[in-house]
């Protein structure tokens, strides 16, 4: 594995490790948490099944390893004198920041058993003083919400990066069985024209030609598509700038069944090109109306 880059991300308990760990695995990092140091050479000697064409593995380590403080110097020194490519992460963070955190998570900090919570931050930054020295980028947290950390830490490895598209889920859906709760974008499509009230289409779904002619061959629905390909169009690059790895795009009915369906197909059709992640869904499309 010693072409492999390998990234440890330590620091503070409540300054965002998983955060960052959860960044890197969207990146396609091999990730591990809460790994014993000790283990860790082992680990790096094992013939692993992994995927050529990830750009590197990641682990946190911390004081929740009880050995992790006293191991820690020898073991990265001598596998960095074994040629293993490791940079160190250190994360850490205000300590009005840290109790903040803690207050609104109402987790247990690992050094505070005997101890007030303050006391255990306060400890764990003096303890770990040794482990920042090592570290290779030290970052202050204090500032960042969970989607600006993931947006530095991918600023930070995107030079090994293998480019991953963003995963796109289209889905249709009806109003009158709710909204879909994973959804990004809602685009409501109610105002075009219903099949619902015409005899011979009832029946039958957005999927069907005569359907989807009903709803999309004529002046609204197209200037409507015009306009929504567009926005789609250049909110895709912005949100995969951003790091993020799936979007999901709705489109919504009364029930469902004709004109969600029929827009849902349309712009999957639109957005089917070689090499980006695309899924369709109709949920609600076998549904009772």
């Amino acid at each position: 594995m010693h072409k492999h880059k390998i990234i440890i991300i330590t620091g503070l308990s409540g300054s965002g490790k998983s955060g960052a760990l959860a960044a890197l695995e969207d990146s396609g990092f091999y990730c591990v948490d809460n790994m014993p140091v000790k283990l860790l050479p082992k680990f790096l000697e094992m013939p692993l099944q992994m995927d050529s064409e990830i750009p590197g593995l990641a682990f946190v380590m911390d004081v929740r390893e009880k050995g992790f403080l006293s191991a820690f110097p020898e073991i990265f020194y001598d596998l960095r004198k074994k040629g293993y490519d490791i940079e160190i992460f250190f994360l850490e963070a205000e300590e009005t920041v840290i109790l903040r955190r803690y207050s609104q998570t109402r987790r247990h900090h690992p050094l505070s058993q005997a101890r007030t919570l303050q006391e255990g931050i306060r400890a764990e930054i003096e303890q770990m003083a040794e482990v920042r020295k090592f570290a290779d980028r030290i970052i202050d947290t204090s500032g960042y919400n969970i989607h600006e950390l993931k947006s530095a830490i991918y600023n930070m490895v995107e030079h090994v990066l293998h480019p991953r598209p963003m995963r796109i889920h289209i889905i249709s859906f009806g109003y009158k069985h709710g909204t879909p709760h994973d959804a990004d974008l809602i685009m409501d499509v109610r105002f075009i024209a219903n099949p619902f009230f015409i005899t011979e289409l009832k029946p039958l779904d957005g999927r069907n030609r005569s359907v989807s002619s009903f709803v999309l061959d004529n002046v609204t629905a197209r200037s409507f598509l015009e306009k929504f390909h567009d926005l789609v169009d250049f909110l895709l690059p912005l949100y995969e700038k951003e790091g993020k790895a799936y979007l999901t795009i709705a489109l919504g009915c009364t029930g469902g069944r004709h004109r969600s369906v029929a827009v849902a197909e349309e712009l999957h059709e639109y957005l089917n090109k070689p090499g980006r992640p695309l899924k369709l869904t109709h949920r609600d499309v076998e549904l009772e109306n």
